[in-house]
């Protein structure tokens, strides 16, 4: 190879720019596989968006500003350094205090009935069925006002059931809780759960 090229004084030019030559083309090679364009925003690792931005709580309803569909958006800041491609297709560079996306949350339908106001009409109100009228439940609350709560067994078990939050609202909505306090989640099995068999020792 160092006679293909000509030799400087000494002859070991020759060798210095076969090479250096030789490093241009791992150079070229090397950039070429590394050529992939950057990932969609939407697309990053949990670790390289590290604070997603606290969602705006709407005091009236208290759920996320602009629910709607069960679904709300929050902005999400990519880390400093992170290169990804926005909405746009634009590739950018980020420094950290910009929005790269937005994720969406979800978020619970509500239709005004609070959670307190329900409690409390079904623990001193109960027996005159209050708590049923409230949550639009006319026919069981003229019941339960006509047998006075059922003679007390009734009223007890509709206080049970609206405290763990069994009985909602008759349009299928969900109580006005505060956003961090005690919301129950229901947890179902489908057949799709992952069941992990009881080993005994």
């Amino acid at each position: 190879m160092a006679a293909l090229l000509p030799a400087g004084p000494g002859g070991r030019g020759g060798e210095r720019e076969a090479l250096i030559l030789l490093l241009l083309c791992f150079a070229a090679v090397d950039g070429a596989e590394s050529s992939e364009p950057p990932p969609k925003c939407e697309e990053l690792r949990l670790g390289q968006y590290p604070e997603s931005g606290r969602p705006k709580i709407d005091n009236s309803t208290q759920e996320p500003m602009n629910c709607t569909n069960h679904t709300a958006y929050v902005q999400c800041l990519p880390a400093p350094n992170i290169t990804c491609r926005d909405y746009l297709g634009i590739e950018k560079v980020f420094t950290g205090q910009e929005v790269g996306f937005y994720k969406p949350i979800a978020c619970r339908n509500v239709n005004g009935y609070s959670y307190k106001v329900a409690v409390a009409l079904s623990l001193f109100l109960g027996w005159l069925g209050a708590d049923r009228f409230y949550l639009g439940y006319p026919a069981l609350g003229l019941l339960k006002f006509c047998t006075v709560g059922f003679c007390g067994i009734g009223s007890l078990i509709d206080f049970i059931l609206i405290s763990m939050q069994i009985v909602g609202p008759s349009d299928g909505s969900s109580y006005i809780i505060d956003y961090y306090g005690a919301r129950l989640t229901r947890l179902t099995i489908t057949n799709t759960t992952f069941r992990k068999m009881q080993t005994y020792p």
